[in-house]
């Protein structure tokens, strides 16, 4: 199974997306979304879960999904540090095993196991900014585990 990964669009997403995650089985948007819009434009490429940002206080999305692909369970948070989680977070794993967490907000590339779950961040893909390195990502999944490809943008 192939999951497209994307977080921190900012209220634009880049034309080359919908090329780069073409054949995509499912989409995980990590958060700072910045309008309703590009859910339906990821919609119109595969099936997508979301999670608010700290950036989306006006938008209608929940601060964590869970969802199973692929038989993995895959935690969306947008906030999450893996080597100093906070309280929540923590909990959140506790309670669900996942066996991967995926986020954004730092807009930097991050992708480590730490204690047998997978943390993915697929780093930033809003507008071009200041020389901002800008990615999405492709995920995956098999028997052999959860395998990433980082694309730049």
């Amino acid at each position: 199974m192939k999951i497209g990964v994307i977080s921190d669009t900012h209220g634009w997403l880049d034309p080359r997306v919908e090329k780069l995650f073409a054949g995509v089985d499912h989409i995980l948007h990590a958060g700072d979304i910045g309008n309703p819009m590009i859910e339906l434009e990821l919609k119109f490429i595969a099936p997508v879960t979301l999670v608010l940002g700290n950036n989306d206080p006006d938008l209608h999305f929940k601060e964590t999904e869970l969802v199973s692909l692929a038989d993995k369970t895959f935690l969306l948070h947008h906030i999450v540090n893996p080597r100093a989680l906070s309280e929540k977070v923590a909990a959140r794993i506790q309670r669900h095993q996942p066996d991967a967490v995926v986020f954004g907000h730092t807009h930097k590339k991050f992708a480590e196991t730490m204690d047998g779950i997978f943390f993915f961040n697929p780093g930033y893909a809003g507008k071009p900014k200041f020389g901002t390195e800008r990615s999405v990502a492709i995920l995956e999944c098999d028997a052999a585990g959860i395998h990433h490809h980082f694309i730049p943008l």
